[in-house]
């Protein structure tokens, strides 16, 4: 027996010697059978993992002269033909959104294929979704649900105010992913937060899926039927690798709609980022009232169906100003003392900040300028077009050249003096003088 021990502790002295300097390491650190020595081989080991570095130096490509330009260059020109393939056409969009975010809180979300890892990633993204949501949509509202341990936690309430939710995403940096995902019972949370939503906005689920299983206590079909019949819309965005059950999810949730264009897996940090700030831009509306072509008319149904989507095109706002108390008077949307707020035009209660809802009478708050933010979605801007340095110098040079005016032919005399009459005369001739009409070129 002792020769057994000798022949593999010298069986083990050789597999070491086969072993690169950082394995050594880790393997001499963690034979320590003191707990302060294993904490420092974890360390030791966890630091010197190749794999867990990020070159970012070996993707550069050098040009032919020694620089990265070219590079720079490229990767400017690819932004240019993607902002070129915009589409800018004029449609119908839902520019007041209720919007739910579902973020996936499992332990699968601890892997670190994207760095530096998809939880702490996921939760910097879900923040920049959230300012630039609340940029290009400032009367909408928005509310975030968390899945974890098999169960849907709500982390924010539905509300207009980015603060309400950036907080709370803050918050989670301090905790870890753990459990299962629960796809049942996030959606049926989020379909419960969106019931009393209006029907003049929309009602959409971005959900941020990590998993490649879901933990749900009963049927997920039932959960998407019920989805559809309340109107909500479902966006996916995976980090794995598509899962059935949510292209099932997207493909009834969107009708008409191309389940790749609903539903997409990042393949890096940047497409991850992509896919999420594509949401921020208000879907299409769809009209859902089909007209019933069997029991009456074309032309009866096609005129119901006009006189319905004119009864929603109204939709009654208040735009109040700001305004400084002198002594504190408490708020109606948290009931804090304030001196500054925004009354309602309707009933005169106080709220704190804009765009809101009235706590007393529902009336829905904002700025014109809120309003102007979210309207450019409905006419946005035409695409900018390539132009030829020639033509640009040619279109310089004409705007250099100081525009002709050309006066109308009266014998009456002018209303400016000449410059060699006194200052006393000047002022004579201005005030009783008949004034030079000029003529439109």
């Amino acid at each position: 027996m002792p020769g057994i021990f000798t022949n593999m502790a010298d069986s083990d002295e050789e597999y070491i010697q086969d072993l690169s300097n950082d394995e050594v390491e880790a393997h001499q650190v963690t034979r320590g059978a003191g707990p302060g020595t294993r904490a420092s081989g974890k360390s030791v080991r966890r630091g010197q993992q190749g794999w867990e570095v990020t070159r970012t130096w070996e993707n550069v490509v050098e040009g032919a002269d020694g620089t990265i330009s070219s590079t720079v260059e490229g990767l400017l020109e690819a932004g240019k033909r993607k902002r070129l393939l915009k589409d800018t056409t004029p449609v119908q969009r839902g520019i007041i959104r209720h919007l739910i975010l579902i973020i996936d809180l499992s332990s699968a979300m601890s892997e670190k294929d994207l760095l530096p890892t998809r939880y702490l990633l996921t939760l910097r993204y879900a923040q920049d979704f959230i300012t630039e949501f609340f940029e290009q949509n400032p009367i909408s509202q928005l509310g975030i649900i968390g899945m974890r341990d098999g169960l849907a936690v709500r982390i924010s309430d539905i509300s207009g105010n980015p603060n309400d939710h950036i907080g709370p995403l803050q918050a989670l940096r301090t905790q870890e992913p753990k459990g299962h995902a629960s796809l049942q019972n996030a959606l049926d949370m989020a379909r419960a937060a969106l019931f009393h939503a209006p029907s003049h906005g929309t009602r959409e689920v971005l959900l941020i899926f990590g998993s490649l299983l879901s933990s749900d206590p009963g049927d997920i079909f039932s959960t998407i039927t019920a989805l559809v019949a309340s109107a909500i819309t479902t966006t996916v965005v995976g980090l794995a690798a598509q899962v059935a059950i949510c292209r099932t999810l997207v493909a009834r949730t969107n009708p008409g709609v191309p389940a790749d264009e609903a539903y997409g897996v990042a393949l890096n940090e940047q497409h991850f980022r992509d896919l999420v700030m594509h949401v921020t831009t208000p879907p299409i509306t769809s009209r859902t009232s089909q007209p019933q072509t069997n029991q009456r008319g074309q032309g009866e149904a096609a005129e119901e169906g006009d006189n319905e989507s004119s009864k929603s095109s109204l939709l009654m706002m208040g735009f109040p100003s700001r305004i400084v108390e002198p002594a504190r008077s408490l708020c109606a949307c948290h009931s804090r003392p304030t001196r500054g707020g925004y009354l309602c035009s309707r009933c005169g209660s106080k709220v704190c900040a804009l765009p809101s809802a009235c706590p007393a009478c529902g009336l829905t708050l904002i700025l014109s300028t809120h309003l102007a933010r979210s309207y450019h979605h409905l006419f946005p801007l035409r695409n900018w077009r390539d132009l030829a340095w020639k033509h640009v110098a040619a279109s310089l040079s004409a705007s250099a050249q100081p525009p002709a005016v050309h006066t109308a032919p009266s014998t009456r005399r002018s209303l400016l003096a000449s410059p060699a009459s006194p200052p006393s005369r000047r002022c004579r001739r201005a005030s009783s003088g008949p004034r030079m009409r000029l003529a439109r070129p």
